[in-house]
């Protein structure tokens, strides 16, 4: 239950940058979009985001054609992990098999520099 609110409070908080912070504004700008989602592996808990300069739109479930995934082993590491979400703490979780990236390694890249505008 903590994860889902989690996610979505992470929606609440995208699109509230979108309207608020310029810089966040500019990079999705120079991205033009990026679908992607954070689900555990059982995927019990899974909520994707569509991110446009126009809007952003978020959902309950992970459809098929997202750029990105971001794959926990349990709610428990997604929620440590996405408390201070740091490259480390990905890398680190990556190297222990907590954490899975299903999709190009350069939209990840991409999210990480539009959150820290966040």
């Amino acid at each position: 239950m903590k994860l889902k609110l989690a996610l979505w409070l992470l929606s609440l908080m995208l699109k509230r940058a979108l309207r608020r912070k310029p810089r966040f504004r500019e990079q999705l700008e120079r991205m033009r979009s990026l679908d992607w989602g954070i689900a555990t592996e059982d995927l019990k808990v899974a909520r994707y985001y569509r991110m446009t300069p126009k809007g952003i739109t978020s959902a309950a479930g992970l459809p098929v054609d997202l750029d990105l995934e971001l794959r926990f082993r349990d709610q428990d590491t997604a929620l440590r992990i996405l408390r201070k979400p740091t490259q480390q703490a990905l890398l680190d979780g990556m190297i222990n098999g907590e954490v899975r990236l299903v999709g190009d390694s350069a939209d990840m890249n991409k999210l990480q520099k539009l959150l820290k505008y966040l």
